[in-house]
């Protein structure tokens, strides 16, 4: 028997968020979904809240995972120690509050997510990430292992994929916020895209009001940058599992609008 998993792209400022929280549940009967994973980091803009990561929760996610943002909102840090529902990425430093993994309960057995953290132009200081998840992988029996890997080069993510195959479930990349067309099975049946997508605002530039980023790439002084409003975008991909190997059988990239 198969399972479908739903992974969902950054979820970008209030517009997204209130998009999320309208959309999710529909989509998740519409799909047949039995586990949902969300990446939530920039839920405020840059970085996410406690109480919008209960948010997310509440309205269908069972994962919430983050990026290089996630020390944008300092008030998070405790949360990320009380609550093993949102993960960090876990090549970050060892003292880091909050944890990179989790193994969870789903109602086809056990499920872990992973996050982890590109180094290629990603201003944050952190571990390789492709010794970090061999290092976890030795430790992890469950058969269904998703990825979520917050990265900005392509090169970078589709390197991780062909290090991954045949040992996780599926593999995903976010933070670019543009949703990738190569959605697919690898030969040693782990699905995998480059990038999601990104929940948020139509009409912006990846989640922000156009006018300060096109100032910035015109070379203007800018002023600081705010989340764009109106009408909104759900992205993110559905991974057909087979719960018995653990391998997938098949990717469907989603949009809603």
């Amino acid at each position: 028997m198969s399972v479908n998993i739903l992974a969902i792209g950054d979820v970008s400022g209030p517009v997204g968020l209130d998009f999320l929280t309208q959309k999710l549940r529909s989509i998740k009967k519409h799909y047949n979904i039995s586990f949902t994973v969300v990446n939530g980091e920039n839920a405020s803009g840059l970085g996410v809240m406690p109480n919008q990561a209960d948010e997310m929760l509440s309205a269908g996610a069972d994962v919430v995972t983050l990026g290089n943002h996630t020390w944008s909102r300092r008030e998070i840090c405790n949360y990320l120690d009380d609550n093993r529902y949102i993960v960090r990425p876990a090549n970050l430093a060892p003292q880091a509050p909050g944890r990179g993994l989790g193994v969870f309960t789903a109602s086809f057995g056990e499920v872990c997510v992973i996050n982890l953290i590109g180094r290629v132009n990603m201003p944050m200081e952190s571990d390789n990430p492709f010794h970090e998840v061999d290092k976890i992988l030795k430790s992890i029996d469950a058969k269904v292992i998703l990825v979520d890997f917050h990265a900005e080069m392509t090169s970078e993510k589709i390197a991780m994929a062909y290090h991954l195959d045949g040992r996780v479930s599926a593999l995903w990349g976010t933070h670019t916020h543009v949703q990738t067309s190569d959605g697919r099975v690898f030969p040693k049946k782990m699905g995998y895209i480059t990038d999601l997508g990104m929940t948020g605002a139509i009409e912006s530039i990846i989640g922000m009001e156009v006018k300060e980023p096109l100032e910035h790439f015109l070379g203007n002084p800018t002023d600081r940058y705010a989340s764009a409003s109106g009408a909104a975008k759900l992205e993110g991909a559905v991974f057909e599992i087979d719960e018995n190997t653990g391998k997938c059988l098949s990717v469907e990239a989603i949009r809603v609008s």
